[in-house]
């Protein structure tokens, strides 16, 4: 690994929730032609997060470049009620049909992650129709992905972009709550689960409820429950309590999630015991931590933190005849550190160097054997606003 960091020391900083861009900064347009900006009816983003990866893991010890996110925004006010959002991922495929030759359920392909409009209802009701991010709790599920190192094993695995509505109440300036209905797949359901013996509901849809607060800009809550039709009594629960303290130069978040599924979604426990179509249980937990601390204006330093368990929530017997025991099967830890720089004032341009380690330590019910891996990146992260 010291030879792997030397190479990436070398290498230079060539290098995926919401970042914010800076509202004093200038966009390209207004830098390349020396003209001000004069209406919010078009706005364009490039989303970039690029590194260079030493790793050592199962593998063995290797290197390379990765353009962990590239994506493209586009986002305005059309008048005073109606607005729109786009977003592509420009390293996904565009296919509009599925590895079986389905097409997807929104005839949309999985690169685009938010298509719609919003429209201000009143000054307490909103509303946002089309294909958008799931509302799902947890503050480091509403960053923008290329502000995230390394997700969870829970976030890692979810469908998180479907197609559906949001409604939107502002109680109070500081307390807003959404009610959200979305499609539950975006391919077919074999696709998703493979062959599993169930009979298909006729509306597979998943609901969530949204609690986003403040208090003082100094506690900051977004808290979700989510209910998802898989099939015909079938369910999945899902809970995501985010909390986030900010105090001057310091700042921290920690969410916890929970899944219950009756049909293995994220697929999980379903690799673990040998793959093949889901299996009839599964049940996630998750803890997340972040702490950061910015010791000068251009300076942030961070540790985070990850607590994960995958356990069956069931005694259960597979087509093939293999007996699984109720119980937890594996545990999974997450450590980072990293440090970043900020050159530019009114810029969210970052150049940083982390450290990413996972370990994954299996039951006697899993009988598998315990790994870890580790990774050191150098690299940049930047929302260029291009107009």
């Amino acid at each position: 690994m010291k030879k792997f960091l030397a190479i990436l020391l070398l290498a230079g900083c060539v290098s995926g929730v919401e970042a914010q861009n800076n509202a004093n900064e200038k966009t390209l347009f207004e830098e390349v032609t020396g003209l001000k900006k004069k209406s919010d009816k078009f706005n364009f983003f490039l989303n970039m997060n690029g590194s260079f990866d030493a790793m050592d893991n199962q593998a063995g010890k290797s290197g390379k470049f990765n353009m962990r996110q590239l994506r493209i925004e586009a986002k305005g006010q059309v008048n005073d009620w109606l607005s729109y959002r786009w977003r592509q991922r420009l390293n996904r495929p565009n296919n509009v049909k599925t590895a079986s030759g389905d097409d997807y359920i929104d005839n949309m392909p999985t690169s685009i992650d938010i298509a719609g409009i919003g429209v201000k209802l009143n000054d307490k009701w909103s509303l946002f129709a089309g294909k958008q991010c799931a509302n799902y709790g947890g503050v480091e599920f509403d960053l923008n992905p290329i502000e995230i190192y390394e997700y969870s094993d829970m976030i890692d695995n979810m469908d998180n972009f479907m197609t559906g509505v949001n409604i939107g109440y502002d109680a109070t300036p500081n307390h807003q709550f959404n009610f959200q209905v979305l499609n539950s797949l975006n391919s077919t359901f074999e696709d998703k689960y493979g062959n599993v013996p169930v009979e298909m509901t006729k509306l597979p849809l998943v609901y969530t409820l949204n609690w986003c607060g403040n208090f003082n800009n100094v506690f900051k809550t977004r808290w979700s429950a989510s209910i998802m039709n898989q099939a015909k009594d079938k369910n999945m629960t899902y809970i995501a309590l985010g909390n986030e303290l900010s105090l001057g130069k310091f700042g921290m978040f920690l969410d916890f999630m929970y899944s219950k599924e009756d049909i293995d979604r994220k697929r999980i426990m379903t690799s673990m015991l040998g793959g093949g179509a889901s299996l009839p249980s599964a049940e996630y937990m998750s803890i997340v931590t972040k702490l950061n601390y910015r010791f000068k204006p251009n300076w942030n330093v961070f540790v985070k933190g990850m607590y994960e368990t995958a356990s069956l929530g069931k005694n259960i017997e597979t087509e093939g005849g293999e007996e699984f025991e109720k119980g937890k099967y594996r545990t999974s830890l997450g450590y980072l550190a990293g440090l970043e720089y900020y050159p530019m004032e009114n810029s969210n341009l970052h150049f940083f160097l982390t450290y990413v380690g996972r370990k994954y330590n299996y039951t006697s019910k899993a009988d598998l054997k315990d790994f870890d891996t580790n990774r050191v990146s150098v690299g940049f992260i930047y929302q260029l606003q291009m107009f």
